[in-house]
């Protein structure tokens, strides 16, 4: 490519588009890449600033700035996602579909180091509608050197971000607490859990009310397990207190404790251990008053199959920390995003 004055371009074929920005009306593309320059066309190019354009003088080796971005594009999108039209060297990634959002940071890193190009994204595991962007790749000078995106081609794994499906599972689901089961209160977690599980699209199977009574859990849970149940969620009795014989009853069950306690505020007392593959989860008490908890961040990331370990839980320290905002904004915050 190579720069002419306007007035000197009439004829010529433009290399990159150009931006019209009015403060407070309109910000958009004025001329597109490949645009024949003609007489007219001087007058507003003048008017938005550019006395000077780059005309394409191709040369062997060489990208241009959306050649290049396409490349990136086919590197870049995995499952799940489709792409926006290439503006300036720029490709928008679209959510195809509701889902929880995977990014591979260190690919992500790997991309990002080469220089010239950037891969830019929202925060990994965040749950994300259809339509919703959720990153952009994009070219920094107007032209690049094809070895550039060759080395990128060569060392960077294929589809670094993708769309997991959010599955909708039966749930089932078992309340302890003798005050509950008594009547001596009202049972505040049903209505809780069951909101929540809906937004995925889960069905609540059944809700149980049971004392805190260790062999009366135990059975209840290998009762749901017998009926198909695809994840189980236990509420109430996660404390320390004396009475409080959840997580005792869920790790004799036969369950694989990945751990108790997380480093979540609110939700420090959650535990999460699987049965095979189904998911069984104690929720501590919070998850009845509180806007956002532990529960909000590991839900989908059970409920799109994914095994979580010690590490995962362990990685929400940075990040998990909830401010409970007056108006809150959740996914779209900081919180659980740390990792």
């Amino acid at each position: 490519m190579k720069s002419v004055r306007v007035e000197d371009a009439i004829g010529m074929i433009l290399c990159h588009d150009i931006t019209k920005i009015v403060p407070g009306e309109f910000k958009g593309r004025a001329f597109k890449k490949g645009h024949i320059i003609k007489e007219e066309d001087i007058k507003e190019l003048l008017s938005i600033g550019k006395e000077h354009i780059y005309v394409w003088e191709a040369k062997e080796g060489m990208l241009h700035e959306n050649d290049a971005a396409i490349r990136l594009k086919d590197l870049v999108c995995g499952t799940g996602l489709e792409f926006g039209e290439i503006k300036e060297g720029k490709i928008n990634f679209i959510a195809k579909k509701d889902g929880l959002l995977k990014i591979d940071k260190e690919e992500l890193l790997k991309i990002n180091m080469l220089g010239d190009i950037i891969v830019s994204t929202i925060h990994n595991n965040t749950p994300v509608k259809k339509g919703e962007i959720v990153g952009a790749t994009r070219v920094i000078p107007l032209v690049i050197d094809e070895e550039k995106i060759i080395e990128a081609e060569k060392i960077v794994k294929k589809g670094i971000i993708n769309i997991e499906e959010i599955k909708s599972k039966k749930v089932f689901m078992i309340t302890t607490g003798s005050e509950v089961y008594h009547g001596r209160i009202k049972d505040a977690f049903g209505p809780a859990v069951k909101k929540k599980l809906e937004y995925y699209g889960c069905e609540l199977v059944n809700q149980t009310i049971l004392p805190d009574d260790k062999d009366k859990i135990v059975a209840e849970i290998k009762r749901a397990l017998k009926e198909g149940a695809e994840m189980i969620v236990c509420t109430g009795g996660m404390s320390v207190d004396p009475d409080d014989v959840t997580p005792t009853a869920i790790k004799e069950c036969g369950a694989d404790l990945v751990s108790y306690g997380a480093p979540v505020l609110p939700g420090a007392m959650f535990l999460l251990s699987y049965y095979g593959d189904t998911p069984i989860l104690g929720l501590p008490g919070c998850v009845m008053y509180s806007k956002r908890t532990v529960f909000d961040l590991v839900l989908p990331r059970v409920l799109a199959d994914e095994k979580l370990t010690m590490r995962d839980l362990a990685l929400y320290g940075h990040g998990g920390f909830c401010l409970d905002c007056k108006v809150c904004t959740f996914p779209h915050c900081s919180f659980g995003k740390g990792e």
